[in-house]
């Protein structure tokens, strides 16, 4: 709080606020572009002068620096440290493609399996590469199967016009009669009609010779060729058929026998 209130500024006796001249200029080079930044060891390391491991998380005083070099207008900045051992200088700079550091110089990263891994996985660029190329080759199958469809539809336009032009020349060959029907036409339903006449005839000779066989068997009647049917003589004889005599009484009278 006396720090805002500016309780604890010192002014020596002979300070002139006067005789402070205000500059307008380019900011100074050299030594002084590197920014000074507290930051943690992004990774874990080991030293390659003194082989001293350095943790992920460890802090340090690191210069700044801007590469000159960027990633899709994103700034690639380069980062100094030391050693806390050797004091040898260590450099590693950002890596925006992969959202993560690149160790340049001084040290070596520690193996990773799960970088490795992610390492091994399909990037944003190569996907799009990917993308682009599978829609390249879509594209030439596409064109592909339009040649296609447009052979078999040419084929089966030929195919139409064969079969229409080889009826035309059969109709032209045969010839067409009086009333517009070629004699193949006439001839098959000629013969159509004669097979359904003799199906017919066929038909109705078997119903009338059962008919016939029939009435033989029940009434026991005189063939038609004036011949006797002795079959139905022979069984009337058998059930006993003897004709009665007719007598001349009247009826409830019987004749009286005489003693001779």
């Amino acid at each position: 709080m006396s720090e805002r209130k500016v309780i604890s500024k010192y002014y020596p006796p002979d300070f002139d606020p006067s005789a402070i001249a205000r500059q307008r200029g380019p900011k100074p080079t050299g030594a002084s572009k590197l920014l000074t930044v507290r930051i943690m060891a992004p990774f874990s390391m080991k030293c390659t002068s003194c082989g001293e491991y350095i943790y992920k998380g460890r802090k340090f005083n690191a210069r700044k620096e801007k590469s000159g070099k960027k990633y899709l207008h994103i700034e690639i900045v380069r980062l100094y440290i030391r050693c806390t051992r050797c004091s040898a200088e260590i450099t590693f700079c950002t890596d925006p493609k992969n959202m993560d550091y690149e160790c340049e110089k001084g040290a070596k990263r520690n193996f990773e399996p799960w970088r490795e891994a992610k390492l091994t996985e399909e990037t944003e660029e190569e996907m799009m590469d990917r993308l682009e190329r599978e829609e390249g080759e879509r594209d030439v199958m596409k064109e592909l199967d339009k040649n296609v469809e447009g052979g078999q539809t040419g084929m089966a336009v030929a195919d139409a016009l064969d079969e229409i032009r080889s009826r035309n020349a059969r109709q032209e060959r045969v010839g067409l009669g009086k009333d517009g029907i070629g004699e193949d036409a006439e001839a098959g339903e000629k013969r159509q009609r004669e097979e359904e006449d003799a199906k017919d005839a066929e038909i109705a000779r078997q119903a009338f010779a059962k008919k016939r066989k029939g009435e033989e068997e029940e009434e026991g009647e005189k063939k038609p060729d004036g011949t006797i049917n002795w079959a139905g003589t022979i069984n009337w004889a058998k059930r006993g058929g003897k004709k009665k005599q007719k007598s001349g009484l009247l009826p409830g009278l019987k004749h009286k026998m005489t003693a001779k």
